[in-house]
């Protein structure tokens, strides 16, 4: 089972701390609840939706989807997520931290440590849940003409009003 701590309420001038249990949060789920309107505003397909991890019913830790956009060689993923920033800036495979803005949120862009081309770029921000994180990966070969961590920040901003808070 996962644990998260957190801070709770105050006792005598000392915070006391609370568990969350990540295995009993039911996490917003992309997959189903993010509409046509909202993917087509951000220039992906609703049709080329890919599943990664959506299980059927209850509590997840992740829900993940993805989809293309038209005529172009890379892939956005929305990512929804029980874990929070703060652990994906402390995983040791993560690298390349830069503070970004998403819409009224504080949030960071990444890289996996082991993608040294920078084929995926991830921008992640807080929920009441825990986070979303949007990626950005190439999916094609040739001139890569776009940089990901921007690709995936333009996503983001694009779909954080939509997003629970």
């Amino acid at each position: 089972m996962a644990l998260a701590a957190g801070c709770g309420s105050t006792v005598s001038g000392s915070p006391a701390t609370t568990t969350r249990n990540l295995d009993d949060i039911q996490v917003w789920n992309p997959c189903t609840q993010l509409g046509d309107g909202v993917l087509l505003s951000t220039g992906v397909d609703p049709a080329t939706k890919s599943v990664t991890t959506d299980p059927p019913q209850g509590p997840a830790a992740w829900r993940i989807c993805g989809w293309y956009p038209p005529g172009r060689a890379y892939k956005m993923t929305v990512y929804s997520s029980s874990h929070t920033v703060a652990e994906s800036k402390a995983n040791e495979k993560n690298t390349g931290f830069r503070d970004v803005t998403i819409g009224p949120r504080s949030g960071m862009t990444y890289q996996d440590k082991s993608d040294a081309q920078g084929d995926r770029c991830y921008a992640s921000f807080p929920a009441e849940q825990g986070m979303f994180e949007v990626s950005a990966s190439w999916t094609g070969t040739g001139a890569r003409t776009l940089d990901m961590c921007e690709t995936a920040v333009k996503h983001a901003k694009d779909l954080e009003p939509h997003l629970p808070k």
